[in-house]
């Protein structure tokens, strides 16, 4: 991490946003970390902002465990339910997934972790090589018995023929969003690339995210304790503001595009 001097009461955000791009001009090896507030402005609630979906509603999150979900048949079906009907669907990449897009083929952004599970990071152009879905994606059903794997879709048109709770074609068991519920452990092989490129980068730069949800929000300190410099971009205040080098506050939607232009 470099030792800028701490912004003074005074200082702009367009100093922050300037020495936010300074940082962004000297590095050769820049990850990025996406919460669920870069895709707000496509339509898609975040969860722990002031009018998230887990602030509005503590007791659904409560109940949003893998737990619930494999115990009781009522909450599958209101999961169905609620997917036939996901904002994902209609939802566009907005200026901050493009921008992201357009910025990888600089080369120097070797790895976009992201915390959603909306798939507009690879809507919007992002290489597949390089986004790690580390919360998994809505746009994939999984079997939580066998290897069955296939595209939502294909489950979501049976749940419009009328079965409210698909089993999976090949053994029989529950059908499940490929995405990680409370209490359901990480992909092994995603978490340690993610702390891999945390480890290696120069600069970290997190957008729209709370960074409350461990472990991955983790790599936000790994980076720094490594000597990346840090960048935070949220609409408002972050568990680890204290470590970043710049913190530039407000819409990301203009933010992110005015830093990466």
């Amino acid at each position: 991490m470099s030792d800028p001097s701490p912004p003074s009461e005074d200082e702009s955000p367009e100093d922050e946003l300037g020495r936010a791009r300074a940082l962004l001009t000297v590095a050769s090896d820049v990850v990025v970390l996406t919460g669920a507030g870069i895709s707000t402005d496509s339509g898609i609630p975040d969860f722990r902002g002031p009018n998230g979906v887990w602030t509005k509603n503590p007791a659904a999150e409560k109940r949003a465990t893998i737990e619930h979900y494999m115990g009781d048949r009522d909450v599958r079906v209101a999961a169905w339910r609620n997917r036939l009907d996901a904002q994902a669907w209609s939802a566009e990449p907005n200026r901050a997934h493009s921008a992201l897009a357009e910025f990888e083929r600089s080369g120097t952004l070797t790895t976009l972790i992201t915390q959603n599970i909306d798939g507009l990071h690879h809507a919007a152009g992002s290489s597949a090589r390089k986004v790690i879905e580390i919360h998994g994606s809505i746009r994939e059903v999984v079997c939580m018995s066998c290897d069955y794997r296939d595209d939502m879709q294909v489950a979501l048109d049976r749940v419009r023929r009328g079965e409210d709770d698909p089993p999976c074609p090949i053994c029989g068991e529950i059908l499940k969003s490929a995405t990680i519920s409370f209490g359901q452990s990480l992909v092994a092989s995603d978490l340690r690339r993610a702390e891999i490129a945390a480890n290696g980068c120069d600069l970290m730069i997190a957008i729209g995210s709370t960074l409350s949800v461990y472990p991955i929000a983790a790599v936000v300190p790994v980076a720094a304790q490594t000597g990346a410099n840090v960048i935070i971009i949220n609409g408002s205040q972050t568990e680890m503001d204290h470590l970043a080098d710049v913190v530039l506050r407000g819409a990301i939607g203009e933010i992110v595009p005015a830093l990466f232009r």
